[in-house]
């Protein structure tokens, strides 16, 4: 078959620029290929590669079929040949005497191994019997809380070997393990997007031909209303994990195995096999997405978490959140397999910056003290049930906590609120902070894979939510005084959280933070050992002490992302990565391609234009304001009254003339209140307000849709009142809730504002210490160190995405201003998509881009009007 396709399947005539898009797609995806693929919103990207990637699957999978019948035909031609040879073969055949000698060796050697295994087993046995304790009683319900016996590595090994000699058969044996099929991971930022992209698959012709499962965590996808009203998505984890546990235990209880008398443990009711077995067959039959998947759930009364899991290996396109597929604990967790498969990245232009927050970990002095105290009582309460080897490593990770606690300037088992440090930020590398840690002779590999297999962390959570509930104390009945002193700087300490939870005027914090006090902070210890076992070049570790070691806390920092790509660049078949602005790609080639190993001849890229008209979009860099003050946001200039007053006339002008909605963007939002105050007080905002009413990006998450709803109702209202106001003015921040993955399509956004330049705080530690990095590990290019061109596109990657809300298809037009002299500069505008740049005009004066402005929106109201 040859690579390439002339026509695509698609649900309308497809733009030029989607033609070349697909075949693009496709010839990368069968050329084995990591593609950079870059489509401005509104050009139909999502089903561009929809029908790309699965006429390619489509395709390779016909491929495989008739290469899969022709090696049966062959076979069947070869099993003749050697049927009629056999006689005359025979004769040529090895002595006998050599056959047997063989044999009989083989059965000594079997011998000799069963009996070592039985050797070891007994032996294994009778040191069992020696170590057996006898348990305490009345702690038999507490049973599912003991740490089962750990076996070290060594250990497993030769049990395997010794099962494998007798004929054992693992739990896991691969034979078991349903295999999968070719297909196509595609995931994204959001659920919202996800939900997007299956709506688009629903609307393609692949629709009722394509198996497709959409993955989500337990705290998405779980129907058990007792489970989802624990909040938090470790709880949740901890509560699902159990039940099934229980339902386990209760199957052996019906099957005649003998179990420990208790109280009767709770199974979630949703979590059945053949329920579940049923749903995952109508997920394969049918495109469905997150809410509809929680409806079936409902209707077959199935676990959809779990039933998605189980259509993973048949299904072709699996549809999941990034770090399902770029964090590796979390793809062998959820049964993703990589090898030989297709994997595409969208909205990927945040990719590096994703991989580094992924893989980061940061702890509290506060979270620090709490586990250990935690851990401490537990060992405590469990002694005389753990096995030895049980308490050799739960004393480590105790040892290794005190040591982070040390890192911070205190002590465990006091008050981490009244303890104080002084105040600083240290910026250390893996093994310096191991040493100054006094922690380097301990072995976090071997911890990291003791968290895995015992999951301590779950046995912990459990047991804080048993005995700990709202921050009482943890002692056990048998405590000496000694342990009671040593746990009562930490009691005092949760009781001062409680009394300032009674006093809080906030009782939805209230209830947050009491919640965060009655689970464990294990979860996150683990994490941030596991994020010590990177190399010493790959990361840092930031010590960050405050006034009081609660407030401290270390952090890892990811400096390398493509240590942790690399794996997934090599188990694929192809990966693309895709999005709206994808500029600048050489920056991102040699960060996360380049230095993963990937070669240039590899790499393919493919960028397009958009399909509006080049009269729909006016993009203008303005200099300086109507009195002629010149646009210098720096962060010397930016505070100024008079740069100040002369953003508050350019957008007056503005308001004046753009109807419909204006979105203005600040580079933070700090310097959007000290603005919108210094105009409050001016009398400037005033005057905005009588042209449009005004609203602003909100603090609170959960009050988004709200201010947006009423955003959108006010911009129909006064298009149909034709009073003075003449739409709603909207003041938002560049990285905050409203710069990414919002639509200000049509009326909601007719003009776009930048308001200065969003640099990144250049005196924060974190981001020297990754200048610094790729100004070692990078090539320079162009006059400019790797590190400053790290700061000019995290700054450029804001800007693109902000001014990207608007234009969201064919038939918007709308304004961008860019309003600072530093957008004339030819490096920065090298750095705005094309089909912007191409379309840029710089204006050193106002008056001219107010009347290009105004010109072009009057053409397209004389256009609307005819």
């Amino acid at each position: 078959m040859e690579t390439g396709r002339s026509t695509f399947p698609f649900p309308y005539q497809p733009y030029t620029i989607q033609e070349q898009f697909m075949k693009a797609l496709y010839t990368t995806l069968d050329q084995g290929k990591v593609g950079i693929f870059e489509s401005p919103t509104g050009t139909g990207k999502s089903l561009s590669l929809i029908c790309g990637a699965l006429s390619w699957l489509t395709d390779h999978e016909e491929k495989k079929k008739q290469e899969a019948a022709a090696l049966l035909q062959d076979g069947e031609a070869a099993l003749s040949t050697n049927t009629a040879q056999a006689s005359t073969s025979s004769s040529s055949a090895e002595p006998d005497w050599i056959t047997d000698f063989v044999q009989k060796k083989a059965e000594r050697d079997l011998v000799s191994k069963l009996k070592s295994c039985e050797e070891d087993e007994a032996f294994k046995l009778l040191q069992l019997s020696k170590e057996e304790p006898g348990e305490e009683p009345g702690n038999q319900e507490d049973e599912d809380l003991i740490i089962a016996e750990y076996e070290s590595d060594d250990e497993s090994k030769s049990k395997s070997r010794c099962m494998l000699f007798c004929g054992a058969e693992d739990d896991e044996d691969e034979d078991l393990v349903e295999e999968h099929v070719t297909k196509i991971y595609y995931c994204s930022r959001t659920h919202s997007q996800l939900a997007q992209f299956v709506h688009e698959v629903q609307k393609s012709p692949f629709s009722k031909d394509i198996s497709l499962v959409t993955l989500g965590s337990r705290q998405n996808m779980c129907i058990n209303e007792e489970v989802r009203r624990l909040g938090s998505i470790q709880r949740i984890n901890d509560r699902c994990l159990e039940m099934q546990k229980n339902k386990h235990e209760k199957q052996q209880s019906e099957e005649g195995v003998k179990r420990k008398r208790g109280t009767a443990k709770s199974v979630c009711p949703f979590y059945k096999a053949s329920a579940m077995q049923q749903m995952r067959d109508e997920v394969l039959g049918t495109v469905h997405d997150i809410e509809q998947l929680l409806k079936l759930g409902r209707e077959t009364h199935s676990c959809p978490y779990y039933a998605t899991r189980h259509a993973i290996p048949p299904a072709q396109l699996v549809v999941l959140p990034y770090q399902m597929v770029l964090h590796e604990a979390t793809r062998h967790a959820s049964g993703i397999h990589l090898k030989g498969q297709v994997v595409i990245i969208d909205e990927a232009h945040n990719l590096s910056d994703t991989l580094s927050c992924i893989h980061s970990a940061e702890l509290s002095g506060a979270q620090l003290c709490r586990a250990h105290s935690q851990l401490s009582q537990y060992a405590d309460r469990y002694r005389s049930r753990l096995k030895a080897k049980n308490l050799m490593y739960i004393k480590q990770v105790l040892f290794v906590i005190e040591g982070l606690v040390r890192v911070l300037g205190g002590k465990v088992g006091q008050n981490p609120q009244t303890q104080t440090t002084q105040a600083g930020t240290e910026m250390l590398t893996i093994n310096n902070f191991l040493f100054k840690a006094q922690i380097d002779n301990i072995n976090l590999f071997k911890l990291q894979r003791y968290f895995e297999k015992s999951m301590i962390s779950r046995k912990l959570s459990g047991f804080v939510e048993k005995y700990a509930g709202s921050g009482v104390s943890l002692q056990t009945h048998s405590s000496s005084n000694k342990e009671n002193r040593r746990t009562e700087g930490l009691n005092l300490y949760l009781q001062t959280l409680q009394n300032k939870q009674i006093t809080s005027p906030d009782q939805q914090g209230s209830v947050e933070e009491e919640k965060v006090l009655s689970a464990s902070p294990m979860m996150q210890v683990e994490g941030f050992f596991m994020a010590l076992t990177n190399t010493n070049t790959d990361g840092r570790v930031v010590v960050h002490r405050q006034v009081t070691v609660s407030d401290s806390s270390v952090k890892f920092l990811l400096l390398n992302p493509a240590v942790h790509f690399a794996q997934v660049l090599k188990e694929c078949r192809a990966v693309i990565i895709a999005g709206g602005t994808m500029q600048p790609v050489s920056d991102f080639k040699q960060e996360l391609l380049f230095s993963a190993g990937v070669g240039e001849e590899r790499i393919t890229e493919f960028s397009c234009g958009h399909v509006i008209p080049p009269e729909n979009i006016l993009p203008i860099v303005l200099c300086s304001g109507p009195s002629g003050q010149e646009l210098d946001f720096t962060f010397q200039n930016r505070d100024s009254p008079r740069m100040m007053d002369e953003t508050g006339r350019i957008l007056s002008n503005i308001c004046n003339v753009v109807p419909g909605g204006v979105v203005c963007f600040f580079p933070s939002y700090e310097y959007s209140r000290r603005i919108i105050s210094h105009w409050e007080a001016s009398g400037a905002l005033a005057r905005l307000g009588n042209k449009k009413k005004i609203f602003q990006e909100p603090k609170k998450a959960n009050q988004l849709e709200q201010v947006l709803s009423d955003f959108s109702r006010c911009i129909q209202r006064c298009a149909l009142d034709g009073g003075s106001l003449t739409g709603a003015l909207l003041f938002s921040v560049v990285g905050g809730k409203m710069s990414e993955g919002i639509n200000f399509s049509d009326d909601l956004g007719r003009c776009v504002v930048m308001v200065g330049m969003p640099y990144p705080n250049i005196k924060s530690p974190e981001l020297l210490e990754k200048m610094s990095y790729l100004d070692k590990h990078l090539p320079h290019s162009g006059g400019r160190s790797p590190g400053q061109a790290l700061i000019d596109n995290l700054c450029m990657k804001a800007v693109n995405q902000s001014i990207g809300r608007a234009i969201r298809h064919r038939g918007d037009y709308s304004s961008i201003v860019l309003c600072d002299r530093r957008y004339s500069r030819p490096a920065t505008l090298s750095k705005l998509p094309t089909w912007i740049k191409d379309r840029t005009s710089t204006h050193t004066s106002f008056g001219p881009a107010f009347a290009e402005q105004n010109q072009c929106i009057l053409n397209k109201n004389t256009k609307s009007l005819l």
